[in-house]
């Protein structure tokens, strides 16, 4: 976004919006790294240590110990069938073997589990480190982006307007293509405001240049009601200040941008930015 932000110029509207989004979207991503380092070294990486050391080596002498019981149930059961003195001597002695050798894995194996306690509260911390660390991650990205959508919403007039009249001045309608179908073409849809005719013999040119907001009276007909989507600073005293959700009333003056009307609030009057309101019927 930066790259393309130089390339279609940082001082245009549209590269200005870029800039401010591509610079957001670094800050994700720096915060998205913090986050998997962090979860990395304070709970995978000990997880992972553990399932593939500690409790590889319980698995292990615990099925060390499974085959010890096997071993001295068939030394039992052998010295069960011995018949002889011999073979009663012999099983006696491999059994007491076998019983040693089981009482040993046994007191490894059981020393082995003991630990486990102690491991499972290390753990536990670390899974609470890990969660704590996650929830600061989407709160950093929640916070970037709403601090991104105040910016944008408080320069989306200027930066509407400017690309507006941008493309206006540089850019002429194609051959045989009225103005009209150019507006249609690239302007959003918005509902339309009645037009006080043009006064015969007054150019339109006159109107706008000399217009004040303050001096203006609204016409007799063709006034709407408009409810504000955004905040919106007004530039000069020409213009009105918005506050989202408020209602305005609105009219269109001879001569004036079609992107903009004269918003009434009480006794206050100015020029409003159209893609800021919602015109009622």
């Amino acid at each position: 976004m930066t790259e393309a932000a130089n390339d279609f110029g940082p001082g245009t509207p549209y590269g200005k919006t870029l800039i401010k989004v591509g610079e957001t979207q670094r800050r994700l991503g720096a915060a998205e790294r913090d986050f998997i380092h962090s979860a990395s070294i304070n709970f995978l990486t000990p997880l992972r240590n553990f399932l593939e050391g500690d409790w590889r080596t319980i698995s292990k002498e615990r099925r060390i110990l499974q085959n010890r019981r096997l071993d001295l149930d068939a030394c039992k059961a052998r010295l069960k069938k011995a018949k002889a003195a011999e073979a009663k001597a012999a099983a006696e002695h491999e059994l007491r073997l076998t019983q040693t050798e089981f009482d040993r894995q046994a007191e490894v194996t059981r020393l082995l589990l003991e630990g486990i306690s102690s491991t499972h509260v290390n753990h536990l911390r670390c899974l609470h480190e890990f969660v704590e660390s996650q929830t600061n991650y989407y709160a950093q990205c929640y916070q970037y982006m709403l601090d991104l959508q105040k910016q944008l919403g408080s320069s989306k007039g200027e930066i509407f307007s400017g690309t507006f009249v941008g493309n206006a001045e540089s850019t002429s309608p194609a051959a045989g293509t009225s103005p009209p179908a150019v507006a249609a073409a690239t302007l959003p849809a918005v509902p339309t405001i009645p037009v006080v005719p043009t006064i015969v013999g007054v150019p339109n040119t006159v109107a706008e240049s000399v217009l004040n907001p303050n001096e203006v009276k609204p016409p007799a007909s063709g006034t709407r009601k408009a409810r504000v989507l955004y905040d919106y600073e007004a530039a000069d005293s020409t213009e009105l200040a918005l506050l989202a959700d408020e209602m305005i009333t609105v009219y269109s003056l001879p001569g004036m941008d079609p992107d903009w009307l004269i918003g009434e609030r009480g006794n206050q009057k100015g020029k409003v930015p159209v893609t800021y309101l919602e015109l009622l019927s």
